[in-house]
């Protein structure tokens, strides 16, 4: 029986589509950021417990408040239950409305008014009808202990609601970044180019950008890695990488003899199997707190021979930034060709132009022609000419020369 291996790129639909052999991508980060990676078979999960603070942050809303509601009310019942336990144990439910009875705990007659007593005092609501005297040292050591537990309580969950609703996360929501990658020529090199833009006028402090490129690839001993990353250079050695963002920009990686993209044509770009994931980090000025918005761009969402259309006016003394142009692109001349071909061919272009300018200096060698023995030292030889091929050149060759005697030094009229 024969075997193969499934790309973790491809991903089979269920139904018809699937018996069809149709296949659909499956995207390491969606486009909205979310990574598609399950974590599963984690064996020491004690250890999410010793970072209980994170590990409740991080929970859904509806298991967050959960845990929050829980919290509060696992206390008032235990504690409500001791109080209950005390003054059933010391006789104060058996003696109310006895005015010579010395409760521990006046006016607690059952669980309930036990519970309300226990809510009433972690809450510090004390409606006086409820309440632990002096006849009794338990009772007040059990009152200092709800009161410090109560406060635990209070800083924690209270402390994890805060950050919960004040996570930077949100505040990538309003980091947007363009649909479409674009490929086309700027200052005659090829450039991958994408567009973020930033929704607030409240701006991001110390905004950084970079791109990881996921793809798998076989190595040359056959070792098949999936999903490897790669950084692209998006000016991290120039410091490009680092935005001023009060606009929408265009981060450019320049496709170079680096770049993964480096012999990857038009046509080549088609039959690619990859996923660019875009990362953007700052510091939200509002709060301080570190900022990251993440996008991803598939080989089938980059337009080749495309550029953005400008979004920015000036209206009214201002800088005026239109966002429904934002996407929008427009087709430009760009050769179907790598940045690896058109670098060869420049290459050959410029030794070209080099071999024919060298040729065309020697043909017009200052006014005297090299003595004898010169030409063996200078290592060229003199081309013989065809008659009247001087003339062309706009030169005149003395008599002797022409006729190939050596016994003057010849000399040369210089072309006007």
């Amino acid at each position: 029986m024969s075997s193969h291996r499934v790309s973790p790129w491809l991903l089979e639909e269920d139904g018809p589509a699937a018996q069809a052999g149709r296949r659909q991508r499956q995207r390491y980060v969606t486009k909205v950021g979310k990574c598609q990676v399950n974590l599963g078979n984690i064996q020491d999960k004690k250890r999410f417990l010793s970072d209980i603070f994170t590990t409740i942050v991080d929970l859904k809303y509806r298991w967050f408040l959960f845990v929050f509601m829980m919290c509060y009310v696992v206390t008032w019942v235990v504690f409500g239950f001791i109080y209950f336990l005390d003054a059933w144990v010391r006789g104060d439910v058996w003696h109310q409305g006895d005015p010579e009875w010395q409760a521990c705990i006046e006016n607690v007659d059952g669980f309930v008014s036990a519970l309300l007593l226990s809510v009433e005092s972690q809450r510090t609501i004390g409606y006086g009808t409820r309440m632990v005297t002096a006849n009794c040292a338990e009772g007040v050591i059990l009152l200092i202990a709800q009161s410090i537990v109560g406060s635990m309580i209070d800083a924690m969950m209270v402390g994890c609601m805060f950050v919960k609703i004040s996570r930077p996360k949100k505040r990538a929501q309003t980091l947007i970044f363009s649909k479409n990658c674009v490929i086309s020529l700027r200052d005659e090199k090829l450039c991958l180019m994408f567009r973020v833009g930033d929704l607030r006028e409240s701006h991001m402090v110390d905004a950084k950008i970079r791109a990881k490129l996921i793809k798998s690839r076989q190595t040359a001993e056959g070792e098949f890695i999936p999903l490897e990353q790669s950084e692209l250079n998006l000016g991290y050695d120039t410091g490009e990488d680092r935005l001023f963002l009060v606009e929408p920009q265009i981060i450019c990686h320049v496709i170079n003899r680096h770049s993964p993209f480096w012999d990857m044509s038009a046509e080549s770009l088609r039959r690619e199997q990859f996923e660019i994931i875009i990362i953007l980090e700052g510091i939200v000025e509002a709060t301080g707190m570190t900022c990251q918005a993440r996008t991803s761009y598939t080989e089938d969402e980059i337009l080749w021979g495309y550029r953005f259309e400008p979004c920015m006016s000036l209206e009214k003394g201002a800088f005026q930034v239109d966002y429904s142009r934002f996407e929008m692109t427009f087709e430009v001349q760009t050769p179907v060709a790598s940045a690896k071909e058109l670098q060869e061919l420049r290459e050959l272009e410029q030794q070209e132009h080099s071999t024919l300018s060298l040729y065309w200096d020697q043909l017009v060698q200052p006014c005297a022609l090299p003595g004898p023995g010169e030409d063996a030292l200078l290592g060229m030889a003199v081309p013989a000419r065809a008659p009247g091929e001087d003339a062309l050149l706009g030169m005149a060759v003395p008599a002797s020369t022409a006729q190939g005697g050596r016994d003057e030094p010849a000399q040369r009229d210089c072309p006007a």
